[in-house]
């Protein structure tokens, strides 16, 4: 039940003449996991927790570095050397503490990953290579909830939502071959410092999307971002005859 402070606090989004008071229940009530504090994830896990969604599940094992704070907003010079998921928390906590915070210091695998994926409504895959995403992409289906990815480096972003319980294809449609070790980096190719910020806010525009039920996700599409032109394009994701990881689901 949302508390006449609830109704204040979001009331700019109440007023929206498709967003309900329903709606905001459910993002209240939602638990999110976000895979990664980095780029992307430090405008998802804001604007989720600014936008109302109950309880943040934030996963990374890595520490803050100098290199990250042109991109990364939710750390300072202060937190260099800090878990990135400890300075992530202490961020959110301070600014929205309605929002429940929840940190996992450690890579997401094996049977931690099934357990805190059947833990959530939802996974925001903020990540930065193709074994995790195909792993992620695994547990939710294992677990039948949606799956928000994102990536970016140098000025082009991808951001898709799969969700095969209801019908749209997986990660592993988009991407059949699971051989790749890696893929374009930060680290290595470069990024404009915005264009994650985009992205990632993008990004929590669609989970907040998927988790209430309002305006059109991009359930079972890739939206498609070169940032230095403003070119974009959307591509249908169908589920793949015979994939591996999603043929099974009804």
């Amino acid at each position: 039940m949302l508390s006449d402070e609830d109704l204040e606090r979001y009331s700019r989004q109440l007023m929206l003449p498709d967003f309900s008071l329903d709606q905001q229940e459910r993002l209240t009530q939602a638990r999110v996991l976000m895979v990664g504090c980095g780029g992307l994830g430090s405008p998802v896990a804001a604007y989720l927790a600014a936008a109302g969604v109950g309880t943040l599940v934030l996963a990374d094992g890595d520490v803050v570095e100098l290199s990250n704070l042109s991109r990364q907003v939710l750390h300072g010079e202060g937190d260099i050397g800090l878990r990135k998921v400890e300075s992530a928390a202490a961020y959110i906590r301070a600014r929205y503490p309605r929002c429940k915070v929840e940190t996992i210091p450690a890579r997401l695998q094996g049977a931690l990953l099934q357990e805190t994926a059947g833990s959530v409504d939802l996974v925001a895959d903020g990540s930065d290579n193709y074994p995790t995403r195909f792993a992620l992409n695994r547990a939710c289906i294992a677990q039948g909830i949606p799956m928000i990815s994102a990536a970016a480096v140098r000025s082009e972003g991808q951001l898709a939502s799969f969700y095969p319980a209801e019908g749209t294809g997986c990660y592993r449609c988009l991407y059949p071959e699971v051989g790749a070790d890696t893929a374009l980096s930060c680290r290595e190719s470069g990024v404009m410092g915005p264009v994650v910020g985009v992205v990632g806010t993008l990004q929590a525009l669609e989970i907040l999307k998927v988790l209430s039920g309002w305006g059109e996700a991009l359930l079972g599409r890739v939206l498609y971002l070169d940032l230095r032109t403003y070119g974009q394009h959307v591509l249908t994701v169908p589920r793949r005859e015979g994939c591996p990881d999603c043929s099974s689901v009804d």
